[in-house]
């Protein structure tokens, strides 16, 4: 038994053979284990299963360095590895990894395919289901328990292992199935097969949870100076006790799927969620990502420096716990706010890309990362450093693009955002109807050239404006809301003969741009675009109106701009982004990294003031809006974010109230109802989750 950690854990070293020799003790905590491929015993017998697990884990660091391809001919040296319990799942998730890259259809295929082959073999693996009888004895003599923990302690650990990686190819099937599914029932089937899923890692969870608990027992009864007895031999307090019974390659596993299922219920709308803990699913999202912390050792949120677990003692699916957390603080952090850690997912990313200084999904991350903190420029950076490190699977690189493509909006650069977009509408099929529509409003509102350039660029963006609407897709027979909004907007810019407000900037709202973008980016290029709109309107700022009103000599001039199509729409658009860039001038991103050098053309007070008068110039005006009905609920929203960060916690709930209310928000005198409005699913999720992070000031 190896001793304890700086954590309290206590855990036998699971690692394989052929481990890298180092003396040095910071080496061995990230460097890879492997000096070689490890051989695979043949011929290959059930009993014998995880001693395939070094093969898989050398396979996975592979892939994890980028060297996608070597990892890929390992797996599939030949066809009889398809048939081993751990290379069947292993060469699943490749294949799964491979169809979500490239959203094809023969991909996706292909996947769910290989993921049926690993839900076969793993079945076969798996202990057989008792009998009825036996079921019925179980619930009489508890030694003969056939269901929940009971059951999974007559397993053997072949078994148990099994029963985990069935879950995991299930659950690599449903998602790809609810990606491909283009129908209703193809959906219910598979979300059926989560709730199996989720029942699985909660069984295999309270197993663990039961022999921990057993082991840290038997170390306080044996041993008074045991790491589990405090002063007076009590259980330390957030000291946690590994039993060296369960081998850490199992012990991961089961941490990567209970904390993932928790995870995704705690995602689910609250009304959703009081239903399911009726039938005893926990939705504690603090749990779920302190769980998932814990396959790599990284401690409580508070906790800094590198992680407990080096690399030489670590489980199999470690790794992909920590692209679990980076996906959560890094990128569901978009649609929330509760339990997001910028901190700890810097502290997972910087280990990592020591451990894979070439490896695309953490230089992913350190962009995303970067992103968050307002650091466009270091973003580009890394997200180009990933273009270079892995060039074996091109679909790797449309993230890139994707990413650089926004963080080229964050700076104002359209025309290098458009070089992103031109790429991905010609490569890319995640979607083609976004990629078309931001190649054509980057087009719209290039600056290149000459007048018979600006011509060309126009016509270019007619053309693909005809296309967005019918490039759309459905994902489980269900319209991409996204996908519809981009839809809506490029009819809107061919019946007003070609012309939208604001394009670029708009959909930079839409995708975090402006949250992200440098305060000096915002003030010095964002607000001068929307104040220069608002003059072709016959408007100065917000707060100059609202405290000295637009003159009677403009108001003849108002009238007959005033019956223009679409004036309106123009106007509260204008409106609205003003507020949202005054908004995040007064209060950056609360990750955001400033320059202490910077000073702000406006105070905190002025900007904040600003805001609030552009976004109560939208309520005014928001019933006389003909198209874009959706930015009263948004203006909502924003200002009660504001609020929030103004400390008027009472004023920010009824904001976010009003958006969650259901009620009509634009409508007017004339009673006019519009029904639902542009991405009013993601504005609901949005506030739901300022409404429960009110407490956090993190909005």
């Amino acid at each position: 038994m190896s001793p304890p950690r700086a954590n309290g854990t206590i855990r036998t070293s699971a690692g394989p053979p052929s481990r890298a020799s180092s003396s040095s003790p910071d080496l061995a905590s990230y460097r890879t284990i492997y000096t070689s491929p490890p051989p695979v015993k043949t011929p290959y017998r059930a009993s014998e299963a995880l001693s395939d697990l070094p093969g898989v884990s050398y396979a996975l660091d592979q892939f994890l360095a980028s060297r996608m391809h070597e990892s890929e001919d390992y797996m599939n040296a030949s066809d009889a590895k398809k048939e081993r319990l751990y290379f069947a799942t292993g060469y699943g998730l490749i294949q799964c990894v491979k169809g979500l890259m490239s959203y094809a259809d023969e991909d996706l295929l292909a996947a769910i395919g290989h993921c049926k082959q690993g839900v076969l073999i793993a079945s076969q693996h798996r202990k057989k289901a008792p009998y009825l009888a036996s079921r019925l004895a179980g619930y009489v003599v508890s030694s003969l328990n056939t269901t929940g923990v009971g059951f999974v302690r007559t397993m053997t650990d072949i078994e148990r292992h099994a029963e985990l990686v069935y879950a995991e190819s299930l659950f690599e099937k449903a998602l790809l199935g609810i990606v491909y599914s283009g129908d209703w029932l193809a959906f219910i089937k598979e979300a059926l097969n989560m709730r199996t899923i989720i029942t699985i890692y909660r069984t295999l969870y309270k197993y663990v949870q039961a022999v921990d608990a057993e082991y840290a027992a038997e170390q306080a009864a044996s041993s008074p100076s045991s790491p589990v007895n405090g002063v007076n031999g009590e259980t330390k307090k957030n000291e946690r006790i590994e039993s060296p019974a369960i081998d850490a390659h199992f012990r991961s596993g089961v941490y990567l799927g209970a904390g993932m299922s928790t995870l995704i219920l705690s995602l689910l709308p609250a009304r959703l969620l009081n239903i399911i803990e009726l039938f005893g699913y926990a939705a504690d999202r603090a749990e779920a990502l302190e769980i998932l912390g814990r396959a790599g050792g990284w401690g409580s949120s508070e906790a800094t420096g590198e992680p407990s677990i080096p690399t030489s003692d670590e489980g199999v699916r470690r790794a992909i716990c920590d692209m679990a957390l980076l996906i959560f603080h890094l990128i569901l952090s978009s649609f929330t706010f509760d339990g997001v850690d910028t901190r700890m997912a810097g502290r997972v990313v910087e280990w990592n890309l020591k451990r894979y200084p070439g490896g695309v999904f953490f230089l992913f991350g350190a962009g995303r990362l970067a992103l968050m903190r307002s650091q466009p420029e270091r973003a580009i950076e890394y997200y180009t450093k990933a273009m270079v490190a892995q060039t074996q699977y091109r679909n790797l690189h449309h993230i890139s693009f994707w990413e650089m493509a926004i963080a080229y909006l964050a700076l104002a650069d359209v025309d290098k955002s458009l070089e992103c977009w031109r790429t991905l509408e010609g490569e890319a099929t995640w979607s083609k109807s976004i990629y078309s529509y931001g190649m054509a409003v980057c087009l719209l509102e290039s600056t290149a050239g000459n007048e018979a350039d600006r011509k060309k660029r126009v016509e270019e963006a007619r053309k693909l404006m005809e296309r967005v609407p019918t490039l759309r897709q459905k994902i489980a027979g269900k319209s991409i809301p996204l996908e519809k909004f981009v839809a809506r907007k490029a009819r809107k810019f061919l019946a007003q003969d070609n012309r939208l407000a604001l394009p670029a900037l708009e959909i930079s709202y839409v995708f975090l741009g402006i949250a992200h973008a440098p305060r000096k980016i915002v003030e010095e290029s964002m607000l001068p675009a929307v104040r220069g709109l608002l003059a072709s309107l016959g408007h100065g700022s917000a707060a100059s109106e609202k405290e000295e009103g637009v003159g009677k000599d403009k108001e003849k001039d108002l009238k007959e701009r005033e019956k223009a199509q679409g004036y309106w729409d123009d106007y509260c658009l204008a409106r609205f982004l003003e507020g949202v860039c005054l908004r995040y001038v007064a209060f950056p991103d609360p990750d955001a990294v400033l320059d202490a050098t910077e000073v702000p053309n406006l105070s905190r007070d002025e900007a904040a003031a600003g805001a609030k008068a552009a976004f109560e110039a939208v309520f005014e005006h928001g019933p006389k809006i003909e198209l874009d009905h959706h930015l009263v609920y948004h203006a909502h929203y924003e200002l009660g974010r504001l609020t929030a960060c103004l400390g008027d916690e009472a004023e920010a709930r009824r904001h976010f109230d009003l958006v969650l209310s259901g009620k009509y928000l634009e409508v007017g005198p004339s009673g006019r109802k519009v029904g639902k409005y542009s991405m009013e699913n993601a504005l609901h999720m949005r506030t739901q989750a300022a409404v429960e992070a009110l407490h956090q000031e993190r909005l």
